[in-house]
């Protein structure tokens, strides 16, 4: 197999963000007085669009709520925004992936919004190919943003990797027919991610980039 696009999870896969995601959901149930998520139940639904995520997480969150909720939680993830930050060999990854050649794209369930200001602080707005976000089409595991990312870059699912942390990103990539790639530092448990049956799943940074590498 040979990769020439590589799409990349956000969160809990390029940057380490989870911890801050399951605090916010967490302080907003407190905030409401809500029953508060476990640190696993909370870290299951990241990569869904955030509304199907807090809805699953938190399931007495009524309709009704939900705004307050929301406003609670973007409150409390923008106090802890300055103190995330990419993983360690992110930026070298996607160097020397775009040094081969290889184009870049990401699939989130971030907003648009959301991903435009994190790109912009992290600089690697022009670093990606494509971009698609939860709330411009169907939220994972819904194969849409994968299908959409191969039409706007022209290439072909056999060779398309998509790297996530989270079952969901590899029940996309299996729905949309390309190779999965679970990364097991993030969201979900390497037991979870095998279940999918991904290429592989590798446990940090570094062994990521040894797996790309030695297939672009």
């Amino acid at each position: 197999m040979s990769y020439s696009l590589v799409v990349f999870d956000w969160d809990g896969t390029l940057m380490d963000s989870t911890h801050t995601i399951v605090a916010a959901i967490q302080a907003s149930c407190r905030d409401l007085e809500l029953p508060e998520p476990s640190v696993s139940e909370a870290s299951w639904v990241i990569g869904l669009s955030l509304e199907s995520a807090l809805l699953r997480a938190v399931p007495k969150l009524t309709p009704a709520l939900l705004p307050r909720f929301l406003e609670r939680y973007r409150v409390h993830y923008l106090l802890r925004d300055p103190e995330i930050k990419l993983f360690d060999g992110t930026l070298e990854l996607l160097e020397a992936l775009s040094a081969r050649g290889v184009k870049l794209a990401v699939a989130t369930g971030k907003s648009r919004v959301g991903l435009n200001r994190v790109l912009a602080a992290t600089g690697l707005a022009k670093r990606f190919d494509a971009t698609r976000t939860a709330d411009e089409t169907f939220s994972k595991p819904h194969p849409a943003m994968l299908l959409q990312i191969m039409e706007e870059v022209d290439v072909a699912p056999e060779h398309v990797a998509m790297v996530g942390d989270t079952s969901h990103d590899l029940q996309m990539a299996n729905s949309a027919g390309v190779h999965g790639v679970g990364v097991a530092y993030g969201a979900h448990p390497s037991d979870e991610l095998q279940a999918c049956a991904p290429q592989a799943v590798v446990h940090s940074m570094a062994q990521l980039q040894a797996w790309l590498l030695a297939r672009t």
